[in-house]
Order: structure tokens, then C-alpha cells, then sequence
């Protein structure tokens, strides 16, 4: 027997002496809380961790160091010694020049990057004057039809020091050509922008349904996007393949890690099926993840899906460049935990999953405000929120020392469990055919839509408590002062889009737009076209709808 398994047997057998006689005798007086020890994913918690919990012989191949491969502690040697977290705040509302003055109102701030939150009818390729878009022009984000709005959006901010991310999807080429066409008018280079767009049509067919196009179009229009920017904007992220809405939809953390990582497999087979080399494409796909309130799940959540994500991507991909392999990702603090009632509490459930974001390694942070379950955040609320990263990262001591979780027996056993829950995962999904095939069947959903309603009914139950909401309440005054998006905006909005149109070049526009049904109809790349329309200030919706005409739309026909 070697010497660590000697040690491992000798704690074992320490702790089995230690939980029947001291715990157990002390429990017989004094006996533990009628609460379920569980995490938020239902596993569950033994009431101690100890060396025999973790493999000890393995330590540098599966923990090992910031920077080096298998990246469990960190993508980066020096982490936030080095280089604090991206302070990414999400917003956009109403209209270009509104979101435009909380842009600059956030950067003055002390926010670090943008974070562009679009319109319903933006986000499924429809102009404001759309029948479809009646009533939620600028309800849910910034309503952008033309380059004349992102004109507005980004007037003043320079796109060469300052990066953007992008929260779309089905028209993600639309919207990554009007930035690029703005910074052109800035006269800075593609080459010198930098931010990420959303571009993740998989996880809209799972968990959120804010979709175009059937899947085989839509997935040529992203690896179209990964090989226009690993030519022309190399410092772009060309996709953020997200599990924050599958974790919003009510997955545990394993789904969120495995159906996330099933997803990011699925597009890198895309791309070396349209020919692409791993390595010129794979060190710009970058990942977008919840948090949620268990802390210390989610801080070993991530450090499990940075593993899992290096090996996937070394082992099975053989790709060589480590970059290759590094998990680089986003963090929103979860909307689905905000409550209604009571929403100053939400400031704590914020800054619990910021702890958790940021003790698990994050790149990047944006903190919802507390008023998000009933409206889109007032300034004064949205500034509450930043100043929550920002006491996090230069008070509360975390970011002095790399990956401080480390070592904790019940960390590391909590990131091997996950790790070995969500590989299962992705493995009945291969088994499935892949990602695609398993979105047909509905097992994604359906696992999604079990482990929300166990949730649901542990929470009705009593036996998961939510502060203020099924214990501890109280009858609070309605609140007051929320932001309202003016109901006249869908109003101006279309009259502005009616004077960009009367004043564009309608010949040139019409050429433009189909020029790119041809190239639909053929196998050209799209992104030339689609910048030379949006120059032309050819809206988001005259694009999408060309794209319709060759592609078609998707409709759900799945039932869970």
C-alpha cells in the first residue's frame, strides 16, 4: 500500500470512528436542523469533507496550477493579482440615445465593459414597425433597427479601448456587422475591436426560444462568423455558448455544465465539418454561466467545467494550441433567484453569487440590480449593482490569493462530482447523435424541466426555503420609483426608422440585399454581405427576412 493510500485509509478510518461516536452521541442531545442537506442541485452534503474525499495521488494532473493545463485553478497564472475580472454591466432599454447615456453613466463609474441588452423584436430579426413587434419595442433592451441606431448607441465611446458584448443570437451577423460598420465610421480597424457576441442558436431551441431559422442554416451562419473573424477581427469572441439561460430554464449545476459543454461540442464540429483548423478558431469560443446561491457548488462548478472543457478539447479535438484549451467565460448573477417581495434581500443573493463567480475564476461579471424582478433597473439601482463587484474585488480579500477555494476537501469533491455528472451527460448525448439530434428527441428539456419541478415543489413544499417569499415574510408597501420605459417610444422609434429609410439609397439597398440571396442560395460566406448591407443602413429586419426567404423558420414541434 503506498503511502497515500495508508493516509486515506487512516483518515477513513478516523472519520468513521469520529461520526459513530462523537457526532453521533452528540446528535443523540443535540440533533441537527429539519432542513434538507442538500446543494441547490439536490445532492447530497455529508456534514464533513476529509482527505479520503479527494483523490490525493492526482493532485497535478487534475488540480495542478493557474495557467497550465487542466486550467481547475484559473485560465490565467496570476488571476485577479494580476488583472481583476471584467466589470461587464448588461443593460440597454428604450431607445439608442437612453442606453447610450447609461453606457457612459456606467464607464464613468468604474465599469470596465459594455454589455448590450437588445428588444425582443430585435433579437428574432424583426424592424420596430413590424406587426410582430407591436407592444415590446424597447420593453427588454435597446431597440436597434439600422446603423443610424447603433450610430446613437455607441456615439462617444471609443470601440478601440473599450469592449462590447453583444446578448444576441439568431441575428448575431446583423448585429456584429453594424458594430463593425460604426467603428469603421469611428475610423478604427476591425482588427483593433474587441468584445464577443452571444451567437449561441442551440441553447434558444433548449431554453429560451428566441429563434429564426432551423438549425442547419443557423448553424452555417456561425461557423460563416468564426471564419470571417479569425481573418478579419481576431480579437473578437465570435460565440459565448451559454449555460445562464439553460440554468435559468431550472437545470442543477451538472446540466448546466454538461448540456453548456454539449453545446460548445456541437459547434466546434460545425466548424471542422465546414473545413476550419481547431486551433484558428478555438482560442476566441468563449462561455457565458450562471450564478446561482448555493456559493460554494457554483465555485466548484466552474472550476469543473474549465477541466472538463481542456480535456474535451485536447483529447478528443486534438487541438494543440493550449489557448485551444482554456475556458475562458462570462458570469451573470441569477435573475431566477430575484424576488418580487422584499427586493432589498436581493443585494445579498447578489453578492453571494459575485463571491461565487469570482472564487470559481470568472473573466468577466455583471451583477443584477435589485428591482430586476419588476422592472429593468433604475440608475440608482444599476449603480448599486456595480459597486457590489467592486466592493467584492477590493474589499473582501479574494482576489489577493489564486483560486482561494482550493484544497477544501469539499471543493475539490464537489468539483470531481460534477465533473463526472455532467461527462455523463454529454456522453447519452453523443449516444444520442449529438446535440441536435438529442434537441429533437427533447431529453435536454425534459431533463431541464424535471429538475425545475422538483425545485418547485421542494420550494411550495417548505423544505427549500427562499427568504421572504415561503418563510420570514412580510407586508410590504408596493415599491416605488421603478423605471418605465415611455410607452411613446414605439412611436418615435418608427418614425425614425421611416426617416432612415426616406433617406437611404433604396437602389443600393435592394442591390445589397440581393446580392446576399444569392450568396444564401449558394455557400458563400454571409458576413461581406450582410456588412455591405447594413452600410447601406438596410435594417435588421429587411436581412433577416431575405434570410427567411432562402432558410425558412423554425418551428417547435417538440413535446416534453
Amino acid at each position: 500500500m503506498s503511502s497515500l493510500e495508508d493516509l486515506k485509509q487512516k483518515v477513513q478510518t478516523a472519520y468513521q470512528q469520529w461520526e459513530s461516536n462523537t457526532y453521533k452521541k452528540y446528535l443523540e442531545k443535540n440533533p441537527e436542523r429539519q432542513e434538507m442537506f442538500t446543494t441547490a442541485s439536490f445532492e447530497p452534503v455529508k456534514p464533513l469533507y476529509t482527505p479520503a474525499d479527494i483523490e490525493l495521488d492526482q493532485y497535478n494532473e487534475r488540480v495542478g496550477y493557474p495557467g497550465e493545463y487542466p486550467y481547475t485553478r484559473g485560465v490565467r497564472p496570476s488571476m485577479y493579482r494580476g488583472r481583476l475580472w471584467t466589470m461587464r454591466q448588461y443593460a440597454g432599454f428604450g431607445s439608442a440615445s437612453e442606453s447610450n447615456k447609461r453606457y457612459r453613466y456606467l464607464l464613468s463609474q468604474g465599469q470596465t465593459g459594455l454589455s448590450v441588452a437588445f428588444d425582443l423584436p430585435t433579437q428574432i430579426g424583426y424592424d420596430s414597425d413590424a406587426p410582430m413587434a407591436h407592444g415590446e419595442v424597447g420593453k427588454v433592451g435597446v431597440a436597434i433597427d439600422t446603423l443610424a441606431d447603433m450610430e446613437i448607441l455607441l456615439k462617444d465611446i471609443p470601440l478601440d479601448k473599450v469592449t462590447t458584448s453583444m446578448t444576441i443570437n439568431a441575428p448575431a451577423s446583423v448585429l456584429l456587422a453594424l458594430y463593425i460598420a460604426v467603428a469603421e465610421k469611428q475610423g478604427v480597424p476591425k482588427n483593433k475591436i474587441g468584445g464577443t457576441i452571444q451567437n449561441d442558436i442551440l441553447k434558444e431551441y433548449i431554453a429560451r426560444g428566441t429563434y429564426i431559422f432551423p438549425p442547419e442554416p443557423s448553424m452555417r451562419i456561425i461557423t460563416n462568423i468564426f471564419e470571417y473573424c479569425s481573418k478579419e477581427i481576431p480579437q473578437w469572441n465570435t460565440i459565448s455558448i451559454s449555460g445562464y439561460h439553460i440554468r435559468e430554464a431550472g437545470s442543477t449545476a451538472a446540466q448546466e455544465v454538461g448540456f453548456t459543454l454539449a453545446d460548445g461540442i456541437a459547434y466546434v464540429e460545425a466548424a471542422l465539418n465546414a473545413g476550419m483548423n481547431i486551433d484558428k478558431f478555438a482560442g476566441r469560443l468563449s462561455f457565458f454561466f450562471n450564478a446561482h446561491n448555493d456559493l460554494l457548488e457554483e465555485a466548484a462548478k466552474y472550476r469543473a467545467a474549465r477541466r472538463l472543457w481542456a480535456r474535451i478539447m485536447k483529447e478528443r479535438f486534438k487541438a494543440r494550441d493550449p489557448k485551444s484549451w482554456m475556458m475562458r467565460f462570462h458570469t451573470q448573477t441569477a435573475g431566477s433567484t430575484l424576488t418580487a417581495q422584499q427586493i432589498d434581500n436581493n443585494i445579498v443573493r447578489v453578492t453571494i453569487q459575485s463571491l461565487a463567480a469570482t472564487l470559481g475564476g470568472t473573466q468577466s461579471l455583471h451583477t443584477n440590480a435589485r428591482d430586476e424582478a419588476l422592472a429593468l433597473p433604475t440608475e440608482q439601482s444599476a449603480r448599486v449593482a456595480l459597486r457590489t463587484q467592486q466592493i467584492v474585488a477590493h474589499e473582501s480579500g479574494i482576489t489577493n490569493t489564486i483560486d482561494p477555494l482550493a484544497g477544501s476537501y469539499y471543493i475539490e469533491s464537489m468539483t470531481d462530482k460534477i465533473e463526472q455528472d455532467a461527462e455523463e451527460f454529454i456522453e447519452k448525448i453523443d449516444s444520442l447523435g449529438g446535440m441536435a439530434r438529442a434537441i429533437e428527441h427533447g431529453y435536454v428539456q425534459r431533463e431541464i424541466q424535471k429538475s425545475a419541478y422538483r425545485f418547485n415543489q421542494e420550494m411550495e413544499a417548505g423544505k427549500r426555503i427562499v427568504v421572504g417569499v415561503n418563510k420570514f415574510k412580510t407586508d410590504d408597501p408596493p415599491v416605488e420609483e421603478l423605471h418605465e420605459v415611455d410607452l411613446k417610444l414605439q412611436e418615435d422609434q418608427i418614425a425614425f426608422l421611416n426617416k432612415v429609410r426616406s433617406e437611404r439609397n433604396y437602389e443600393a439597398v435592394k442591390g445589397k440585399l440581393a446580392a446576399l440571396k444569392t450568396a444564401a442560395q449558394g455557400d458563400d460566406n454571409l458576413m461581406p454581405y450582410i456588412l455591405d448591407a447594413v452600410r447601406e443602413y438596410a435594417s435588421v429586419g429587411e436581412i433577416c427576412d431575405t434570410l427567411r426567404e432562402v432558410f425558412g423558420e423554425y418551428e417547435d414541434t417538440v413535446t416534453v
